[in-house]
């Protein structure tokens, strides 16, 4: 049996690089106040043909169910959160500051950066309509990538303004009804060819030379972009942002600010995009709520890609994954006629929160070592003839110390330089 294509299996050592995507993910979202919610992996196929628009529809993983109900996997969260908060805004204060980061699906042609499965961070502020909120949006985004050891010289968040956009067409002349069509074409601008832009921009009355006017002088139309990188500057992070109006974001609901991150390099994909939704849960809600809203999403694998190829997001990558070995402590049993003791000892440990690991049968000591290297343990504490006392060792010194079964935990905190988890 193959592994379908663009879908993952998830190894020990490939799962510890996954989580620790997510924990960066999770603990710089809880920094700012967010707080974590989720929603169906399958839903009604009219919530983003509808909500959606565009290329998504068709990269959509839909069937029709044993109910005879037409579903999809979710290729994306917007839709979701803006259906639950329509349903239960009243229950919340706001504004809201809701993360995720659960698998998406979206059937499409397998190729680096881009998957049929994929992990995404999801982070959306609903309830305020103001410049603050987001850059308060912008900050978080620059903070996590900042929390796996990237910096300015690695990434740059481009800002562009949907509004922008929507006045310059409408100065051309672009009817309401062809505005996503138009809006489509300046999405691929950079990715396609210079004929094919022409052509395309041709069946609006638009030459590419105009649109290439606007996009270097947007003058006052962009002007609203100034005061968020005002704020970015007052916290120090201006160097990451920049003004660059080829931004779009091919997805139909999107109103106001636009943002996608890209490396400095420009060998990956988009790190992540999002931007402003202020009329999606009028629609939603059949015009009951009405809210403004916007969000980012980033997924996990061309992040992965640039933090592999950065050698100082490597190494802090590295670190972690050393920190979270399998086991900190590895009992060794030297004598199986105390095996038994060896078992209160392993207990005793694993209460007093330290990832710890032992043989189950009889094997000789230098095996036992062996085993607690490969796990990564950096104690090992030894039950053999000299019980009660116990022998610890650490294995990245080599320095030996004696213990009594009581002071076992504290002799081992007072040893590591960093506490364990619990």
């Amino acid at each position: 049996m193959q592994l379908l294509p663009g879908f993952r299996d998830f190894y020990p050592e490939d799962c510890a690089l996954r989580n620790y995507v997510l924990s960066v993910w999770r603990s710089v979202a809880a920094r700012y106040g967010f707080v974590e919610y989720d929603g169906p992996v399958l839903e009604p196929i009219e919530l983003y043909r509808k909500k959606s628009g565009g290329e998504l529809v068709g990269q959509l993983f839909d069937f029709v169910d044993k109910g005879e109900r037409h579903v999809s996997l979710r290729p994306e969260m917007t839709p979701t959160l803006s259906r639950m908060v329509a349903s239960r805004e009243r229950d919340y204060k706001k504004p809201l500051k809701w993360f995720c980061a659960p698998s998406f699906f979206r059937y499409e042609k397998q190729q680096r950066g881009r998957l049929r499965e994929f992990f995404q961070l999801n982070c959306d502020i609903l309830g305020d309509s103001s410049p603050a909120a987001d850059a308060e949006l912008l900050a978080l985004l620059i903070d996590i990538l900042r929390g796996f050891g990237l910096g300015p010289e690695d990434f740059v968040v481009r800002l562009s303004d949907r509004d922008a956009w929507l006045q310059f067409a409408q100065g051309k002349g672009v009817t309401v009804e062809r505005l996503g069509d138009f809006l489509a074409v300046v999405d691929k601008l950079e990715r396609s060819q210079e004929a094919d832009n022409r052509r395309k921009l041709a069946e609006f009355g638009i030459e590419l030379g105009a649109v290439r006017a606007f996009i270097a002088e947007p003058s006052g139309e962009a002007a609203k972009l100034q005061g968020i990188i005002a704020d970015l500057t007052a916290r120090g992070l201006e160097k990451y942002v920049a003004v660059d109006l080829t931004i779009v974001r091919g997805l139909a609901y999107y109103t106001g600010l636009v943002f996608e991150v890209f490396d400095r390099n420009g060998k990956e994909r988009a790190l992540a995009g999002g931007g402003r939704y202020d009329g999606l849960l009028e629609l939603m809600s059949d015009g009951k709520v009405k809210m403004p809203a916007l969000g980012f999403g980033m997924g996990d694998v061309v992040l992965a890609n640039l933090i592999s190829e950065v050698p100082h997001a490597k190494a802090k990558r590295d670190a972690w994954l050393a920190a979270n070995r399998a086991a900190e402590v590895y009992v060794v049993v030297a004598d199986e006629e105390h095996r038994t003791e060896a078992l209160g000892v392993v207990q005793s440990l694993r209460e007093g929160g330290w990832r710890t690991d032992f043989a189950f049968s009889a094997a000789k000591v230098g095996k036992q070592f062996q085993a607690a290297e490969t796990l990564g343990a950096q104690f090992a504490v030894v039950v053999g003839a000299e019980w009660p006392e116990l022998k610890i060792k650490a294995l990245a010194t080599r320095t030996e110390h004696s213990a009594a079964p009581a002071q076992l935990v504290s002799q081992l905190r007072a040893l590591c330089v960093t506490q364990p988890s619990a």
